[in-house]
């Protein structure tokens, strides 16, 4: 199962990556394209700080190697779980597999450019999500199974009666 794991992890490593290519290459910076009107865009942003914006204005110079170490240091924690955790399918797994990859994907832009590359971007009106990429899609659906794996699944004692 391990295998099927970090299969999982590359195929969100190189979905990101092909899809924060094309939007470098075909959408100029700040410009968008709309995909489904006042809904969805396809938007060329790039983000110098955490997951949605997050100190993206934040003129400490230790802002960029703080983030590196901090996605290290996940990676590192994903990796131990997932070892450790896949010797079977299981949301947790998937789940797990999922952050791996799109902290790799995060991880190579900032290390590359200082910066990450994120271009969907959802709205309603004047209202809308910060945009983001696949790699940030990915952790949080990986987030998402582990919470719903903790919420929801049977004990050992619940298992046996």
């Amino acid at each position: 199962m391990r295998r099927f794991h970090f299969v999982i992890a590359l195929l969100v490593v190189c979905l990101d990556r092909a899809t924060k290519w094309m939007v470098a290459k075909d959408i100029s910076l700040h410009d968008s394209i709309q995909v489904v009107p006042g809904f969805f865009r396809l938007t060329h942003v790039e983000n110098r700080g955490a997951a949605f914006g997050l100190f993206a204005d934040s003129p400490a110079q230790w802002k960029i190697a703080m983030l590196v170490l901090f996605s290290i240091v996940a990676l590192i924690v994903v990796l131990a779980l997932l070892w450790r955790n896949s010797h079977a399918m299981t949301s947790t797994g998937i789940g797990l597999a999922l952050i791996l990859g799109g902290a790799v994907g995060n991880l190579w832009d900032r290390l590359l450019n200082g910066r990450v590359v994120d271009f969907l971007l959802f709205y309603v009106g004047q209202y809308q999500w910060p945009a983001f990429n696949v790699a940030d899609g990915a952790i949080v659906c990986g987030a998402g199974l582990l919470v719903i794996e903790i919420l929801f699944a049977e004990t050992p004692a619940e298992k046996s009666a």
